[in-house]
């Protein structure tokens, strides 16, 4: 029988385990997001975040500009965040709007406090194999499994979408578990056979049900990423009820990789608080 990998229960109780390391800490950490503009997924996002913080008693600051504001201001706000000792990480909404470089905004947040993880220095380290803060989204993936005791050790896994924010930082976290990786993308030449082979098959492409059943291999575990809009409903990138009658185990959309991402962003926020006071030690 599939198993439906619910991801909101395995969060919750990822924050029973992060409130008692924030009862632990004298200063409450503090997590300042960024928000440009008002698209409303973001404005969703930011907020699933504020109520993550409060939950746990960490101190929440956002800060909000207009659609149009300059590079140099928005810079200008950012390092004062870096200089902001009651700060302890920083977020910056994404997406930007197209006037600004994402890659130019988030490296000038101070890596210590890129609790996002995409701070070309946290990337590099990662692929180094010597991770310090590491992406939500990829970090949350392989939580996942290992709360579930699958073992990626020498197994096939697959991941479809290659960006920095999912594909990229998952491709080096499971190749350090020892799992054989691919990445498949939009030039991939013949998908399917890519995917059928996979025994882990991660989707992270924001395409609506683009895995189908016959993409799947018996038994496989299968994780998606994807969170798409579709006649007011939210879908993944699998055809979820196609796919689990084939998974061995699966993740829903909603409830699977979403929660856990931002209880990762929780789990960051400690990690950089602790690295910043220089009591945290790393790999």
């Amino acid at each position: 029988m599939t198993k439906i990998i619910d991801g909101k229960s395995i969060a919750d109780r990822i924050y029973e385990e992060l409130k008692e390391e924030v009862i632990a800490i004298k200063d409450k950490p503090g997590l300042a997001v960024v928000l440009v503009g008002d698209d409303p997924a973001s404005i969703v996002y930011v907020r699933n975040k504020e109520r993550a913080c409060k939950r746990l008693g960490l101190n929440y600051r956002l800060l909000k500009f207009p659609q149009s504001i300059g590079r140099e201001d928005l810079l200008s706000s950012i390092r004062a965040l870096n200089e902001d000792e009651t700060i302890n990480g920083i977020i910056v909404q994404m997406p930007l709007p197209e006037h600004l470089d994402a890659f130019d905004i988030v490296s000038n947040i101070d890596p210590l406090k890129d609790v996002d993880g995409l701070h070309p220095d946290n990337l590099g380290r990662l692929l180094s194999g010597k991770p310090r803060i590491i992406p939500c989204t990829p970090l949350g993936v392989v939580e996942l499994l290992k709360r579930e005791n699958i073992d990626v050790k020498g197994k096939n896994a697959v991941i479809v979408g290659r960006s920095n924010l999912v594909g990229k930082p998952l491709f080096h976290l499971l190749l350090s578990l020892d799992a054989t990786v691919t990445i498949c993308h939009s030039k991939t030449s013949d998908l399917k056979e890519e995917t059928s082979r996979a025994d882990i098959l991660v989707c992270a492409v924001g395409a609506p049900k683009l895995i189908t059943v016959d993409m799947v291999k018996e038994g496989a575990i299968v994780i998606d990423v994807g969170i798409n809009r579709v006649d007011d409903k939210l879908v993944g990138d699998v055809d979820f009820e196609e796919v689990k009658n084939v998974a061995r185990a699966i993740t829903p959309v909603p409830g699977g990789v979403g929660p856990m991402t931002v209880a990762m962003l929780m789990k960051n926020v400690i990690t950089a608080y602790r690295l910043q006071k220089g009591n945290y030690e790393h790999n």
